[in-house]
Order: structure tokens, then C-alpha cells, then sequence
């Protein structure tokens, strides 16, 4: 490194030192091609159709509603619904990745500027050795300016910024893929909440016609028209079905504390949003699914896996770049002076203690001994287990929305059947118990009467239940629901305000991230700092 002292000559010197600079610059990035793969989306093998020709209830039409839980017509889930995407911890915590990410992505794109800049400063009294010329005791002082810059030549820096842009938007689909899931959840426990109800008024009604059976059964025996077994049947029947409320009880309680945590509030707090018991939601009839390919552009955990992919694809080229010379731009400029001579602390500043270094530099790591070429390996591996994590995430998907559909068209046909058979039972109760009244029958026949009744009506109600949670299964399959975040913040209000006092954010606290999870990350990977 080479060293100028300012004289009289201090500025034909600068411009000699840097006349060639724009020059060194415009040869070190003319040829800025980036090393390593440059990302394509990978192919994804899909149907054409999601079941072989017609099924009835399930048309090829594309999802038209993303707020699916609508179609319920139900105000109270689509108050859960609401209250679960403002409340919810799980998917403020996913919201907070995404601000993290978005700071990682800042930290890359600093890379692209001047790696190292800095300010100096010292002072010190000093004892030396005396001469005429100069003092036992002296002070000196000092100050100066050190830059080095790290030529992004081999693209390794843009590489970072590319994989940082993705590791953001994967950051973002997986919010989605929470809130999708958080969705589906509300949804699911809301209608095992309303299902266990009406299994549970189901229950208390049985119990109330066969006490009426016990009372009868108990006064013919004790006026002798009947034996004692009679009596003792009845009274097991009645125990037997008073016994599964509380069951029933203790499934409805877990489901409304489940559905609390995800609304993130205390159990107590859920009883004034439930209300009373209104039913169990209805599905319509027909249901719109799409087709295969939709998955792709819909699915938030697909769109993930591809960028998880993506923001891998460029650690390749970061590692290849360790593989190659780097070149630096260094330049230092200082002052210093002591006052053991002539001089005073006061002339810090004068041209004649001014000295200033620059350059070009550079620096390739050889004999490293396999440590980076195996680098690039294990990155190139880690990105093929994501290019095969994106097949499976594809294929598992696929499968989710086929089962939905057959539990959702295979449960419809089941409830029409469960309907009957539940009318039927109904109608074999009343007939069994005149029968049996009038002498005709015995009462073996109201107790097989009486015990298909409650077996069925439950049977229809958890039938009817499974209908409405296949239907929620199927759009939660399809990937619908993450729309509603579209405009709004990844944080509630009070979290960003908590986190602008304690640290300073900048604008990456605003809301900038209206863009669906199908956008690709920018090309454009020159730009200005996140200050």
C-alpha cells in the first residue's frame, strides 16, 4: 500500500491517484454476469380433472368466493372468522417472520454498497526522549476516514439479494398457509361445536321418552299386568342413554376450548360470540372445486415450497462465487499530529498532516483444501431436497382435495340415507309404544324401537356434521381463504406500535405487501438501502 504525503502538490496528487478509478470500475463490472443456476420453476404433474367424469354436488367452475365460510350463511362463524384472523397468536407470530425477513433482505442489500466505512479517532500523551528539536512530553492526536468496497463481480451479492427476495415471499405464503389453516380450524370446531349440540339435544330427548317408557313400564308392574324384567329393561335403556350426555359434554367443552385458543381468548370469553345452540351449519348442494392446475396458482404451502426452492437456487451461486477472485475498492484519508516539535494540537487539520491511501485490491482462496468446492455441493443438495419437497407438497395436495371430495359427496349420499332411517325409526317408536300400550306387542319390541331411534338420530346428526367439516376440509385443500389479508398489515396495530418504540423499523412496518404469494421474486436486484 502506497502512502502520499500532502504538500503543496496535495491535489494534482489526488487526481493522479484517482484518474484511473472509473476506469477500474468500468472493467471489474462490465462483465458482472452472476455464476450459478438461475432458477426455473419446476414441473409439476397434475390431472386434468379431479375425478372421472360427472360428480354429483362438484362442478369444474373455479372457486369464485375466497371468504368461503360464507356460504354457511352462518353471522356467527363468519364472526369467529373475523375475530380468529385479528386475534389469532400463531398467525401474528407468522406475521412477525415476515418482518424479519423483510430485515434480512436489508441486510443483503447493504451488501451491494461499501462492505466497510468507518471513522476514527485517537489522542495520547507520550513520553519520548528529548532533543533539541522536539519535547520529553508530548500529546498526539488523529482522525481519519477507512472505506473498503467488495465488487459484487461474480453477482454473489445480487445472488443474496435474489435469494433474500425469496426467502421474503416464502415468508409471506406461509402466513397464508396459516391463515388458510387457521380458517379451516375455526370452521371445523365451530361445526363440531354446533354437531355435539345437537347430538347432546338428541340425547335429552330420547331420555325424555324413554323416562316416559319407565313410568309406564313401573305402574303396570306394580299393578301386576307386567313381570319385573319389563321394568329393569326399561331402566337400563334410560341409564344407558342418560350416560352418553355426559360424554357428549366432555367433547363439547374440548371443542370450544380448542376453538378458543384459536380465536386467542379465554374459554369464558367464547360463550358470547357462540350464543345458544342454532344447528348444525348447512352446505349447499353444489360446490364449485376447479381443476388440478388451479392448486398451483391457489395453494399458499405450494407457492412456498417453489420459493424455498428459489431463494436455495441462489446460495449455489453464493458459494460459487467463494470459488473466484474478489476485488476491492480500499481508500483511507486521515490527519495526524503530535506537538513535540513545532507543531500544536491545533494544526490537526493543516494540509501538511494529511495522508490518504486507495486502490484496487484483490483476494482469491486457493489451496482450501475441497472446504468451498463441497460448499457448492451441499448447497446444490439442499436444493434438490427442496425440488423434491415441491413434488411432494404437490402430490400431498392433490390428495387432500380428492379425499374432501369423496367425504363431502360420499357423506351427502350417507345423510339422505341416515335421514330416512331416522324417520323410519321415529315411526317404529310411536307404533312399537301404542302397540305394546294396547297389549298387542311385548315390550322387547319398544325396547329395539326406542334404542334405533337414538342410534340413528345421532348417526344422521354426525352425518350431517361431516358433510359441513368435508366442505370446510375441500376449501381448505383448495388453498382459499388467504385473500382477506390482501391490504392489511402482518401485525395488529398495537404490536407495531409496541415494536416503533422499542426499535427503530423504519417503513418496514408499513403496509407494502398487498401482492399475492404467486408473485416471483424482483430481477431488479440493484436498489437503495432499508435505512
Amino acid at each position: 500500500m502506497t502512502t502520499y504525503s500532502c504538500k503543496s502538490g496535495l491535489h494534482r496528487q489526488l487526481q493522479r491517484a484517482t484518474r484511473g478509478l472509473p476506469l477500474i470500475i468500468a472493467s471489474l463490472t462490465a462483465g458482472c454476469a452472476m455464476v450459478g443456476p438461475d432458477f426455473k420453476t419446476p414441473e409439476a404433474t397434475v390431472a386434468d380433472q379431479w375425478t372421472a367424469g360427472e360428480t354429483p354436488g362438484i362442478t369444474r367452475q373455479p372457486p369464485a368466493d375466497s371468504q368461503w365460510w360464507k356460504i354457511f350463511n352462518d353471522p356467527v362463524l363468519n364472526k369467529l372468522v373475523q375475530t380468529a384472523y385479528e386475534q389469532n397468536l400463531g398467525l401474528q407470530i407468522a406475521g412477525l417472520r415476515v418482518l424479519e425477513a423483510r430485515a434480512l433482505l436489508g441486510i443483503v442489500t447493504g451488501n451491494l454498497y461499501p462492505q466497510s466505512q468507518s471513522v476514527s479517532g485517537n489522542y495520547s500523551y507520550n513520553r519520548g526522549k528529548e532533543t533539541p528539536f522536539t519535547d520529553k512530553y508530548f500529546s498526539q492526536a488523529g482522525t481519519g476516514f477507512d472505506a473498503g468496497w467488495e465488487l459484487d463481480f461474480w453477482g454473489k451479492f445480487r445472488r443474496g439479494i435474489e435469494s433474500a427476495d425469496a426467502n421474503l415471499i416464502a415468508n409471506i405464503a406461509s402466513y397464508d398457509d396459516v391463515l388458510v389453516t387457521l380458517t379451516a380450524e375455526v370452521a371445523r370446531n365451530y361445526v363440531l361445536i354446533r354437531t355435539l349440540e345437537e347430538r347432546i339435544r338428541l340425547a335429552r330427548e330420547n331420555t325424555t321418552l324413554q323416562q316416559r317408557s319407565l313410568e309406564l313400564t313401573t305402574n303396570q308392574f306394580e299393578t301386576g299386568a307386567v313381570t319385573e324384567l319389563d321394568m329393569q329393561q326399561a331402566t337400563t335403556q334410560l341409564r344407558n342413554t342418560q350416560a352418553s350426555v355426559p360424554n357428549l359434554l366432555i367433547s363439547l367443552e374440548q371443542a370450544q376450548h380448542a376453538l378458543s385458543i384459536l380465536m386467542g381468548m379465554l374459554p369464558q370469553d367464547l360463550n358470547g360470540i357462540l350464543g345458544t345452540a342454532s344447528g348444525i351449519p348447512t352446505a349447499p348442494a353444489e360446490v364449485a372445486a376447479g381443476i388440478p392446475a388451479d392448486l398451483l396458482r391457489r395453494r399458499p404451502d405450494i407457492k412456498q415450497a417453489e420459493l424455498q426452492a428459489a431463494a436455495q437456487s441462489a446460495q449455489i451461486g453464493v458459494a460459487d462465487a467463494e470459488l473466484l477472485p474478489s476485488f476491492t475498492l480500499f481508500g483511507s484519508i486521515g490527519w495526524n499530529v503530535n506537538d513535540a516539535g513545532n507543531d500544536d494540537l491545533g494544526d490537526l487539520f493543516d494540509s501538511n498532516n494529511l495522508s490518504f491511501s486507495t486502490g484496487p485490491s484483490f483476494q482469491w482462496k486457493i489451496l482450501n483444501y475441497g472446504r468451498l468446492k463441497n460448499q457448492v455441493r451441499v448447497q446444490d443438495a439442499r436444493f434438490q431436497q427442496l425440488l423434491t419437497n415441491y413434488e411432494n407438497v404437490v402430490l400431498g395436495a392433490a390428495a387432500e382435495v380428492k379425499n374432501a371430495i369423496s367425504s363431502f359427496v360420499h357423506s351427502g349420499v350417507e345423510a339422505g340415507y341416515r335421514q330416512q332411517s331416522a324417520t323410519a325409526a321415529k315411526r317404529s317408536a310411536d307404533l312399537s309404544m301404542l302397540q305394546y300400550t294396547e297389549g298387542v306387542s311385548l315390550y322387547q319390541s319398544v325396547l329395539d324401537a326406542t334404542r334405533s331411534l337414538a342410534s340413528q338420530q345421532d348417526a344422521y346428526a354426525v352425518t350431517r356434521g361431516n358433510i359441513a367439516t368435508s366442505l370446510i376440509a375441500l376449501y381448505k385443500a383448495l388453498g382459499g381463504g388467504w385473500e382477506v389479508r390482501l391490504g392489511n398489515d402482518f401485525i395488529p396495530a398495537a404490536v407495531r406500535e409496541e415494536m416503533s418504540e422499542r426499535t427503530d423499523w423504519g417503513d418496514l412496518l408499513e403496509t407494502t405487501h398487498d401482492k399475492p404469494p404467486a408473485h416471483e421474486p424482483d430481477t431488479d436486484l440493484w436498489r437503495s438501502p432499508d435505512w
